[in-house]
């Protein structure tokens, strides 16, 4: 009997980055209509499709040749120093880009899948569940925040998933991720500096794809925290990458916030609770050990 939820027609927005690329490779692999949508970077899998989300009429335009079923919103500036910076470019692509996104998705009755961040709290308490309030402390935070309420406000056809440091096996979009910058630093015999005093829920992008996946099938709404299921400081990730690939722990360096010359501020834990997730999906968030040894798996067969 075929899957009644294959051949969905998607459209997938930041399709290159770390999670696109790997949400659009599964869902193909699953059977499904990928249309894979770029700025910068052409994406690996699915179809390619050229698009800035801060033109209006393009992104409507789009929306109306590829009569896409679901849209996983996923492109946005993720430089939390750039976006305090340049906070127009910010606005322009975060929130802007996600109104575009969400009204033409309303538009055209197409169920909309949007990733946020865990940066829309404060990092004071960590540990967060998705009725907590946000409040974020940097202007990247913010405009997650502005267009998250964008989405709740255009269309009642929606879920919004918060993730935390996403990382994976591979580099995306010309960045490398934390997980694997330390891998590879520490495979060369070099030192890498890690705070030891700030707090995430780092997300493999496998886990956050096949979650993601789950829930356009299922089109289930509201808000989830899609974040791995172990909250962690960054030296002690470091740590646990370094004993995953038997690499030289003693090269990790324990560093302060305040050792580091950001522009923005950063919350001090910003862990999700993950608790929603594992009640509800068949794909559980993942443990850091589990995740990583998926990383590890996933490494060996490149």
């Amino acid at each position: 009997m075929e899957d009644k939820w294959s051949r969905l027609r998607i459209l997938i927005t930041g399709a290159s980055g770390l999670y696109g690329s790997k949400l659009a490779n599964l869902a193909e692999k699953k059977g499904h209509q990928v249309f894979s949508a770029y700025n910068q970077h052409q994406a690996a899998f699915g179809k390619p499709v050229r698009i800035e989300i801060s033109d209006k009429d393009r992104v409507e335009k789009i929306f109306r040749e590829l009569a896409p079923e679901i849209v996983v919103h996923a492109a946005t500036l993720t430089d939390v120093d750039k976006c305090e910076l340049n906070k127009e470019l910010a606005w322009k692509i975060n929130v802007e880009g996600t109104e575009n996104i969400t009204r033409a998705a309303k538009t055209s009755n197409t169920f909309l899948l949007y990733i946020s961040t865990d940066y829309v709290f404060n990092g004071e308490t960590g540990q967060y569940e998705e009725t907590d309030l946000p409040d974020p402390i940097n202007y990247y935070g913010l405009t997650k925040l502005k267009a998250e309420e964008q989405v709740k406000t255009i269309t009642n056809d929606y879920c919004i998933a918060r993730a935390s440091v996403i990382y994976g096996a591979t580099p995306a979009a010309g960045k490398v991720n934390f997980a694997l910058w330390i891998h590879n630093t520490l495979k060369k015999g070099e030192k890498a500096k890690a705070l030891v005093d700030q707090w995430n829920s780092p997300t493999l992008n496998t886990n956050l794809a096949r979650m993601s996946l789950e829930i356009i099938e299922k089109r289930l709404r509201g808000t989830f925290h899609l974040s791995g299921a172990t909250r962690i400081s960054r030296y002690d990730f470091a740590q646990m990458v370094a004993q995953t690939f038997n690499l030289d722990a003693s090269l990790i360096v324990p560093t302060l916030t305040r050792d580091f010359s950001w522009t923005a501020k950063r919350p001090r834990d910003s862990s999700l609770n993950s608790a929603k997730a594992q009640q509800i999906l068949e794909n559980k968030p993942l443990t850091i050990e589990h995740a990583l040894q998926e990383m590890k798996q996933e490494l060996t067969i490149l």
